[in-house]
């Protein structure tokens, strides 16, 4: 099979032949129609210092996918060859105990797809039965499918606190921070706004109907609280983008009691002031991936019963190319100023 291979230990990706993958008595074989390009992944074909310290090579990366059941293992109940699936990416050991509480997101032995095992940039990849998700939609594209990933983080993230009546501030207006906005429209917030500092982006923002898109090169939150008529702070902070300021930021203009939902990863260290955090009674809550699987739930539902939710997140997908062209896939996705990029893997 065509595959995106990481050799060694050096940056860059190889599109060669690989083995096929074949399925464990608990696995599924799953041909790979269409695949998200993540952050992640970025990374990974960059090889800085994050994925030298979290990666073993070789590997074929590639964790957000859309494709059909091609074979199952003798021991798999549910899936069935011809089913159309995406997968949930982190692999848990099911004896730990949060994986014994019902808390697998939070599985000490996590091993990731495309990460620590051999993932989905490749015609096909095979993970365990309890790891795909199954889309008995049929309005959920294989471009929609590549991206259900991302959108459980959107999901994750956005429902971590209540939203009905609320004031929200995202920061990070990447793929994962615009499908928020869809989500915390539809779960009844108020005033939702949104910083970025890529004019492209801020425009799909305002594309998925935020209330105001914010350039923080060019205006302040502060000042954008007096634009919405907000006369105290935000109730609720999704921050996405991992940035060193936008964190600080968005903690000073948190209404006393503000909740924080945080799922960009920083690259640096972030200097807080802590004392505001507790003199404001702030709550900051780390989120990883999606909730195992209530988010899947609720993903699905809400697509399947919000037609304008699900025609906002179908818009993330602004960029289509054949996997044979996947060098320019990343160069899209790097440069950071469009939605998301979905290769084709039937085209090659």
């Amino acid at each position: 099979m065509k595959a995106l291979y990481k050799s060694g230990p050096h940056a860059g990706f190889e599109l060669v032949e690989r083995p096929e993958p074949e399925a464990g008595p608990s696995d599924v074989k799953i041909r790979v129609m269409t695949t998200g390009i993540c952050g992640t992944d970025l990374h990974i074909q960059s090889w800085d210092a994050w994925a030298q310290s979290i990666i073993e090579t070789p590997l074929i990366a590639g964790h957000e996918f859309y494709g059909e059941v091609v074979s199952v293992g003798e021991d798999v109940r549910d899936v069935k060859v011809g089913d159309r699936v995406s997968g949930e990416g982190h692999v848990v050991c099911g004896i730990c105990r949060n994986c014994r509480a019902g808390r697998r997101q939070m599985c000490i032995h996590t091993v990731s797809v495309g990460v620590q095992r051999d993932g989905a940039f490749a015609e096909y990849v095979v993970i365990p039965e309890t790891n795909v998700w199954v889309h008995h939609d049929p309005s959920v594209t294989p471009e929609l499918g590549a991206i259900f990933d991302p959108f459980g983080n959107a999901v994750h993230t956005a429902l971590s606190f209540p939203l009905v009546g609320e004031d929200v501030l995202i920061t990070g207006a990447g793929p994962i921070g615009l499908m928020a906005i869809a989500v915390a429209r539809h779960a009844g917030a108020r005033k939702i706004a949104i910083t970025d500092v890529s004019a492209p982006r801020l425009e799909l923002a305002r594309k998925m109907g935020v209330d105001l898109a914010v350039d923080v090169s060019k205006m302040r939150v502060k000042d954008a609280q007096l634009e919405l008529g907000m006369r105290e702070g935000f109730d609720i902070g999704l921050e996405m983008s991992g940035h060193p300021t936008a964190l600080p930021e968005m903690i000073n203009n948190m209404n006393h009691g503000g909740r924080i939902a945080m799922l960009g990863l920083p690259s640096q260290s972030i200097d807080i002031d802590w004392g505001k955090v507790v003199t404001h009674m702030l709550t900051l809550k780390g989120i990883y991936g999606r909730e195992m699987y209530e988010t899947w739930y609720a993903m699905s539902a809400m697509l399947s019963s919000n037609p304008v939710l699900h025609s906002h997140i179908s818009a993330v997908v602004t960029d289509k190319l054949s996997a044979a062209d996947w060098e320019k896939g990343f160069e899209i996705a790097r440069a950071g100023t469009g939605g998301k990029v979905v290769l084709d893997w039937t085209e090659l």
